[in-house]
């Protein structure tokens, strides 16, 4: 049984890389999982003492904190959305460049959505707040050790980065989550010809993305799948929320 499942996914695979590439990016849209991207950014004051201070803003309804993010355009590089974002919403102006990527760069969510996270760091004495009051009501800098009323999504995202009331909590959930789902893919296996394909569709789009990310990462293969504007996150949340 073990070589007649071999033997099939060898066969899939060989027909799969055989179509012209127009057809397998068909094929791998129609395959794999598409998820929606979205850009984030950790503003740090670069002048505040230990423990430092994050930027948040408070955004309808105004229930609780989050960060400066929202989604990609179609084809737009995550560094570049991030400065976008940033600047649209808080007013503070930065090339992409003067963004870095943190440690994780990216969060794959349950429910769809991928988070590209930077960090920035900024004199709060020369930066000034701009907000249009209908996207964003506030933007603050706060104490990490005296953060605010966070949104749900905001929190869960921090913990990553061992910030905020949920860190250390979220990171090995979702781990554990991750470590589940991926034990039951390999239990049910690839018995036909048609998961071999499957398979090699995700094939395709690993190695897609890895010269993405080896590129800058445009957001072609995710925002554009799940089209741009409104928001990501827990529900109607945005990236970040």
């Amino acid at each position: 049984m073990t070589n007649r499942r071999s033997a099939v996914r060898a066969f899939a695979y060989g027909v799969f890389y055989r179509l012209p590439q127009p057809v397998r990016r068909r094929l791998v849209r129609m395959a794999v999982p598409k998820y929606i991207v979205g850009a984030v950014t950790l503003v740090h004051d670069s002048e505040a003492p230990e423990p430092g201070r994050l930027l948040l803003l408070r955004q309808p309804p105004g229930t609780g904190w989050s960060l400066p993010a929202g989604l990609l355009e179609r084809g737009e590089d995550p560094i570049v959305g991030a400065a976008r974002e940033l600047h649209e919403e808080s007013g503070i102006r930065l090339a992409p460049h003067e963004l870095a990527p943190a440690v994780p760069n990216a969060i794959v969510h349950a429910k769809g959505w991928v988070d590209v996270v930077f960090t920035a760091r900024v004199p709060a004495s020369t930066s000034e707040f701009v907000v249009d009051g209908a996207e964003v009501y506030e933007a603050a800098w706060h104490r990490l050790d005296e953060l605010p009323r966070l949104t749900r999504a905001t929190a869960k995202l921090l913990a990553y980065y061992g910030i905020g009331p949920l860190a250390g909590e979220t990171a090995a959930t979702e781990t554990a989550a991750a470590q589940t789902a991926a034990g039951e893919t390999a239990a049910g296996g690839a018995g036909t010809g048609g998961t071999g394909v499957a398979e090699a569709g995700r094939a395709e789009a690993a190695t897609g993305e890895a010269g993405r990310r080896a590129a800058g990462g445009s957001a072609e293969a995710g925002s554009g799948e799940a089209g741009s504007g409104g928001g990501a996150g827990a529900g109607a949340d945005r990236p970040g929320r």
